[in-house]
């Protein structure tokens, strides 16, 4: 047991037992695995009807007879206070409490009970085991944000030093630093980096200014995985050249667990140890397999806080070939509350306009990063950090590009900027509407 496991352990969040469920659970036969996964979620379900009066009280204080009868939950169904959403027999001394980022606009504050917890840090290990991979033992390269407050921020290093991490703080990424966090690499025997993807692409970017790929200045690296952010074919491409590393894309959420994890380019296993994903159309009817939908989850472990058939606010698409009880999840296309209405009414996915401007503005190799944000119904602002400023012709192309997939109706303004605002977390949200 590692360092991390027995701090874990020491925190009340029992590791071992967590792993042996998890063995237990990937022991199953393939035959067996689709009817004990229903068990597991219709069991979940009486739980929190029998001891959550939040959740008893959610579904009318009885049990439908099927399972698409369950009504779906939103993180703003659950914006209230914490202590009116726990089950009974958890307090707040004894669970794990933690506020999601706010990435989707809506944060709150979230519990899980211990064992869920640990059982959500079973499953990472498992996961990145199988990529070659030693949490908490092998030493990661972590660009992530971290708190400014004085105790929170010695706690995360803490947690960090714990958990075998040095952390790349990713606030302020211009070139002096970027130029100190290579000196790093330089003399730590990091083994991976991890991190969300537009930093990591930002260090590559750096990396490729200056010719550098990664693994010839750091030996010891295996791999890199990004997650948080959307991460573009030809990002994984630069990253793999600069870094010199395979690439592997993870996709999560902090009050649920690991989702999905990309066992090769373009298939993602999603997490049935722990979870079951649908796909579900705006009148939460389960759409076909290959078909875009919004992505709901049930935890089928956490007694403590009810996440059933709950909303992450996120669409995805199921692969076609993906089987019920071994889902693939093919494509992440973005957030539920990232579309861009137009003049008209007319809605557009908005990373529609991220892809079309992508292609025209990274051709140079002189972009840095950007973002796109509608202002009103016709008019969209592009924030980007360049080392000069597009020349007029260089703003007609992305224009008329624009114009070409979405519509000539639409309204383009430039803003060169030294820097790209970032969540408190530290993301970067590619597309945002203020409308």
């Amino acid at each position: 047991m590692s360092f991390f496991e027995k701090t874990l352990e020491l925190k009340g969040f029992p590791i071992g037992q967590a792993k042996q469920k998890l063995a237990e659970i990937q022991s199953i036969a393939s035959t067996d695995l689709k009817k004990f996964q229903e068990n597991a979620r219709w069991e979940i379900v009486r739980f929190h009807l029998e001891n959550n009066p939040l959740y008893s009280g959610w579904i009318n204080g009885k049990l439908p007879k099927k399972w698409t009868d369950l009504p779906v939950m939103t993180k703003s169904d659950l914006q209230q206070p914490i202590k009116n959403r726990l089950s009974k027999g958890f307090q707040l001394k004894d669970v794990y409490l933690n506020k999601t980022s706010g990435s989707s606009g809506n944060p709150f504050s979230f519990a899980k009970d211990k064992f869920s917890h640990a059982l959500t840090w079973a499953i990472i290990l498992d996961r990145f085991q199988k990529i070659g991979i030693k949490q908490s033992i092998d030493l990661q390269a972590r660009f992530y944000g971290i708190p400014l407050d004085t105790f929170q921020h010695f706690k995360e290093r803490l947690k960090d030093f714990a958990a075998r991490r040095y952390r790349f703080p990713i606030f302020n990424l211009d070139e002096e630093v970027l130029s100190r966090y290579v000196a790093y690499f330089k003399k730590r025997k990091f083994v991976y980096l991890n991190g969300y993807t537009s930093s990591i692409v930002l260090f590559a970017k750096y990396l490729q200014s200056k010719e550098i790929v990664l693994k010839n200045i750091c030996p010891s690296l295996k791999c890199c995985v990004v997650t948080s952010e959307m991460l573009f074919a030809e990002d994984r491409k630069l990253l793999e050249h600069q870094l010199g590393v395979k690439v592997v894309n993870e996709y999560g959420a902090s009050e649920l667990d690991l989702i999905a994890f990309e066992t090769q380019p373009g298939f993602w296993e999603i997490n049935t140890d722990s979870l079951f994903v649908e796909i579900l159309d705006n009148d939460n009817k389960p759409v076909q397999n290959g078909e875009s939908g919004k992505i709901v989850i049930t935890s089928l472990y956490n007694k403590a806080h009810p996440f059933i058939r709950y909303e992450i606010g996120d669409l995805g698409i199921m692969d076609p070939n993906s089987l019920p009880e071994k889902p693939l999840l093919k494509k992440l296309i973005g957030r539920t509350n990232d579309m861009a209405i137009l003049p008209g009414g007319k809605k557009v996915p908005g990373l529609t306009f991220y892809y079309v401007t992508k292609s025209i503005m990274a051709d140079d190799g002189l972009l840095k990063e950007f973002t796109v944000t509608q202002t009103a119904l016709d008019i969209f602002r592009i924030d980007y950090v360049r080392n000069h400023p597009l020349l007029p012709q260089e703003e007609r192309k992305v224009q008329a590009a624009i114009h070409l997939y979405v519509g000539e109706t639409v309204q383009v303004i430039f803003k060169h900027r030294e820097k790209l605002v970032r969540t408190q977390a530290g993301k970067l949200k590619q597309f945002v509407s203020e409308i």
